[in-house]
């Protein structure tokens, strides 16, 4: 099946290269291909063999994965001391 999603381009919005959009997100290229295989990580299409996302999806889908982080975790292993 296949999802049709209309996209209004706003004058804020620009489209990426998996390469810029990796960069944005300071994460290897490899990620970011390994994401769209596991069909996870920031909205992405193609153009033809070209892979490309929404800034606005990549930036929305990092504020996602903030929210959802959760609060930091502490640490909770027992200390040690060494003589």
């Amino acid at each position: 099946m296949t999802e049709h999603i209309i996209h209004t381009v706003g004058a804020d919005d620009e489209l990426l290269t998996i390469g810029e959009a990796a960069e944005l997100l300071r994460a290897p290229v490899a990620t970011l291909r390994y994401w769209r295989h596991l069909g996870t990580g920031p909205r992405s299409f193609r153009v033809g063999r070209a892979v490309r996302y929404w800034r606005r999806d990549v930036l929305g889908w990092l504020n996602e994965q903030t929210i959802h982080s959760g609060p930091p975790r502490l640490d909770t292993r027992p200390l040690t001391h060494r003589d």
